[in-house]
């Protein structure tokens, strides 16, 4: 079984000034700065035939390219806060490549459900949620947080990705990369093979990236 999601690179401009947001986290586990995602779907646990006709429907995917670009820090939880995330400007694009992405997973034969997404990026988990004093404190320490201006980065590609949960968190595998022009970006072995874990490549990208989340933070991968 394979538990898999599509999501959209950073550029290394944007992880560094996420890492810079994250300096000085006063409770919780900070997502590693090789681990930082912009998920556009997160598809489910799924046998590895059912990800390859995923992957061949997502190959098929024709979608403009759009600029994205960070929106502020905040908390998702409400009065437990269980994430520390990053937000993303709303861009027509990234919902338009949304829909192409779900739709493509429904066609392979994915019971996705309907939801409703908050893009953003998660920065750090707070397993039981925080309480008390420690909400305040994270408070305190959202106020004070702002990504550094990156300017928008350009979108026009996507990534199909594994992701396996451990006890320090889940790690992430890319298992495809696709132009929106629907072209391979970087060829992989057979999805049911053996990935390369995700790492920094050597210009400085990294190679595998995450996470829009619904409105109830999607931390699913």
């Amino acid at each position: 079984m394979i538990r898999a999601f599509v999501a959209i690179a950073l550029p290394e401009s944007v992880i560094m000034s996420l890492e810079a947001c994250q300096a000085g986290l006063p409770a919780g586990r900070a997502v590693a700065p090789e681990n930082l995602h912009l998920t556009v779907a997160f598809l489910g646990e799924h046998p590895a035939p059912v990800i390859e006709d995923v992957h061949l429907a997502l190959s098929g995917i024709r979608a403009p390219a759009f600029h994205l670009s960070l929106d502020g820090v905040g908390l998702f939880g409400g009065g437990r806060p269980r994430v520390l995330y990053a937000g993303i400007r709303r861009e027509p694009g990234l919902g338009h490549l949304r829909d192409k992405v779900l739709q493509a997973a429904r066609s392979a034969g994915l019971n996705l459900p309907r939801e409703r997404i908050s893009p953003h990026v998660t920065l750090a988990r707070f397993k039981n949620g925080l309480k008390g004093e420690q909400v305040d404190e994270m408070q305190a320490f959202v106020a004070r947080r702002m990504p550094q201006a990156t300017g928008a980065f350009a979108v026009d590609e996507f990534i199909l990705f594994r992701s396996t949960l451990g006890r320090n968190g889940p790690a992430y595998e890319e298992l495809a990369a696709l132009s929106a022009g629907g072209r391979a970006v970087r060829l992989r072995p057979p999805v049911g093979g053996c990935q390369r874990p995700r790492g920094r490549s050597q210009n400085g990208r990294a190679a595998s990236r995450a996470a829009v989340a619904s409105s109830t933070p999607m931390s699913r991968s």
